[in-house]
Parts: structure tokens; C-alpha cells; sequence
């Protein structure tokens, strides 16, 4: 019923695992809210290597992404099966190489500034770069020193995917731009509430179920397309053994309830006389996420079959919440909570609207984990 569990199988899936839990850490602490004395301003009002472009998503979102989605993974089954998997293969190839030469290097910055943390990073030059033609200010924007060397850096891996003629995309760099495009998303789309969450994983707990269980379209869909919208690890160092594969969704959706978690604790932080950044609820759902990937793909690995990811993930993490929440006696409390986008007073002084009232929110394209 099962395949031997060797090395190097065992490898796959710890790398499967590992590089997700990664990515959600990384993408969660960069939808962290920006501190109000964080970094300075410039000229233009703008934060130096900032992209503040923050995407808030409601209840009413969530409901429509099983739909949504559903007709997105036909109409890529049809073209695939009527036009061919190879133009559509090109085309999209083409969009995601050209969306990755500017999302790329964005995403590099962002792991940098992580990496050094803010105060380190704000010790660096500000450099400000204005463009003008005939008294008309075309560009300008600022950035530190770092951001001169890290965007040409970032801008390689999409320039060698879009130049790659191969027949298929080099796993690195499929990886690479897929990795970004999650960090991306999770930092910038943004749960409004733990009750916004909750519909979201719950409708897409359906969607995966069905598509996977039900049809073979997903799998079809995922196995058929070579782009970075997954994360691909080898079997083994023979190329004939094939490759582990998650669909970016899996590491994605998720993400984006883990995100929410760790700004709920920061929320907290924020109303602590003592100061103390504790993170309950966001260690809670991201051992839930390790935990409910770790359950699929051993599933995966014992009947051998393709497997819904969410089907696992997101009963992981809505319990994982309601557990921490209820075991602290702030379940009503956190439901309630809605994290507002911050916006900007009339006075031009950033206005935090996170409040205790009840809304919701939700993101990005589900897939399947499966073994190809």
C-alpha cells in the first residue's frame, strides 16, 4: 500500500515541511503593522524600501473564494485540456517572470530588513532618487544602501526563469519565485478577524475535499502546470524519482490565519503595561500547521495518493485558536477582535483601527499536496 520510507523520501518531506513552515514564519512577522517611530520618513512621506500596499479582506470575501476558486482551477483544466498545457505553460511562465522582476527583489528586502531587524537597517544610508522631466517629477522614491545591491540580486532568479527554454522550469527557480510570491501575499493580504479566518479555511476545507477527492481536476491542473505557484522538493538526486510537491495555497491560506494570529499577539504587546511580546496564539496555529502538514503527508506516503492539504490545515488551525483562546478565558474577546487597517488622521498621524468588534477577511488560490 505504501512506498518504503528511505532516506531520502524522508528528506523530501522533512524539505516540504520545513520550507513552508519558513515561509508562513517570515510572512507572518512581515504583515506585522509598521511601529509609528519605526524608520524615518522621507521626503515624500513614503517609509524607505516600504511597500505599504496592505489588502484587507472581509467575511464577505471568504465566502466567495470556494467559488471563485473553483472556477479558476476549470478554466485552467479546460484550457490546458482544449488549447494544450504548452501556451499556456508560455503565457503564464511569461506574466509571472515579468510580475517577479519587481516582487522578487521587493520580497529580498523585505527577508533582509527581517534578518538585520529595523533598528540595524534604519542605521544604513537613505538614499533619495527623484526623476523629472521639463519641472514634472516623474519618479521618486528612497531607499537605503543595502536595496541598491539586493534589487539587481533579486531581479536574477525571474530573468533566468523567463529566459529558461528548457522543457521544464528549473526547480530552484520555481521555488525561489513561488517562495516570493507567498511572502508577498501573506504580508500584504491581510485577515480582518479569527471569524473571517474561520470561514475561509472552512469553505476552502470543502473546496479541496471535493476537487481532490471528487474529481481529478486539481490534480490535473497541478501535475499539468509548470509555474510557480507550488513548492517542489526532490525524491532523491535521480531526476527519475520525480519530485514532492505543495501547492502554493496550501502554504498560503493558512499563512494568512497564521499571520493573523501573530498580529492579534501583537495587538495584545501593544495593550501590555509590561511590554512583554508573548506569542501564545501564533506559536499555537503555526505547531498546528506543522502538525496537520506533517499528518498529510504521511497519509500521502501510506495509500499513496494525492491528498487535499486543507483537509488537515484548516481544522489545525481553527482549533488551535479556539483551544488557546478558550485555555486563556479569551474566546469571546478574540472572536470579536477586528484587526482594522491602520489609516491616516486628518492631522496626518497614523490612526490604529484595531478594535473588539466582529468582522472578517481572506486570500490566495488553494492547491493539493501531492506526490508527483
Amino acid at each position: 500500500m505504501s512506498e518504503g520510507l528511505n532516506a531520502d523520501i524522508l528528506f523530501a518531506y522533512v524539505g516540504i515541511i520545513t520550507t513552508a513552515t519558513i515561509s508562513i514564519y517570515a510572512g507572518s512577522h512581515g504583515s506585522l503593522p509598521k511601529s509609528k517611530d519605526r524608520g524615518k520618513r522621507s521626503d515624500n512621506g513614503e517609509d524607505e524600501d516600504e511597500d505599504d500596499s496592505a489588502l484587507q479582506l472581509t467575511a464577505e470575501d471568504a465566502w466567495l473564494f470556494p467559488l471563485l476558486g473553483s472556477v479558476l482551477l476549470v478554466g485552467l483544466f479546460l484550457v490546458v485540456k482544449y488549447l494544450g498545457k504548452e501556451w499556456i505553460n508560455w503565457f503564464m511562465s511569461l506574466c509571472f517572470g515579468l510580475a517577479g522582476l519587481y516582487r522578487v527583489p521587493y520580497s529580498f528586502i523585505s527577508l533582509a530588513k527581517f534578518t538585520l531587524g529595523t533598528q540595524r537597517w534604519s542605521q544604513f544610508t537613505n538614499h533619495q532618487v527623484k526623476v523629472g522631466f521639463r519641472a514634472t517629477q516623474v519618479i521618486s522614491f528612497s531607499c537605503r544602501t543595502p536595496s541598491i545591491f539586493i534589487v539587481p540580486l533579486g531581479m536574477i532568479p525571474s530573468a533566468l526563469y523567463l529566459f529558461y527554454c528548457g522543457p521544464k522550469k528549473p526547480i530552484l527557480l520555481t521555488n525561489i519565485l513561488a517562495l516570493c510570491f507567498g511572502h508577498d501575499a501573506m504580508s500584504t493580504l491581510k485577515v480582518d478577524s479569527f471569524r473571517t479566518g474561520s470561514i475561509l479555511l472552512s469553505g476552502l476545507f470543502f473546496y479541496d475535499i471535493w476537487w481532490v477527492f471528487g474529481t481529478k481536476v486539481m490534480v490535473s491542473v497541478a501535475t499539468s502546470l509548470d509555474l510557480p505557484m507550488k513548492i517542489l522538493w526532490p525524491k532523491s538526486t535521480t531526476v527519475e524519482n520525480g519530485n514532492m510537491m505543495l501547492g502554493l495555497g496550501d502554504i498560503v491560506v493558512p499563512g494568512t490565519f497564521v499571520a493573523l494570529a501573530l498580529r492579534y499577539d501583537h495587538f495584545r504587546y501593544t495593550r501590555d503595561p509590561a511590554g512583554i511580546f508573548v506569542k501564545p496564539y501564533f506559536v499555537a496555529s503555526l505547531v498546528a500547521y506543522v502538525s496537520g502538514l506533517a499528518i498529510a503527508m504521511t497519509i500521502m506516503h501510506v495509500f499513496h495518493a494525492a491528498q487535499p492539504a486543507l483537509l488537515y490545515l484548516s481544522p489545525a488551525c481553527i482549533l488551535s485558536f479556539v483551544f488557546t483562546a478558550w485555555r486563556r478565558g479569551e474566546l469571546i474577546e478574540a472572536w470579536r477582535w477586528n484587526d482594522g487597517v491602520s489609516t491616516t488622521s486628518k492631522k496626518g498621524d497614523v490612526v490604529d483601527k484595531s478594535t473588539s468588534n466582529t468582522a472578517g477577511g481572506a486570500c490566495s488560490e488553494p492547491s493539493d499536496a501531492v506526490s508527483s
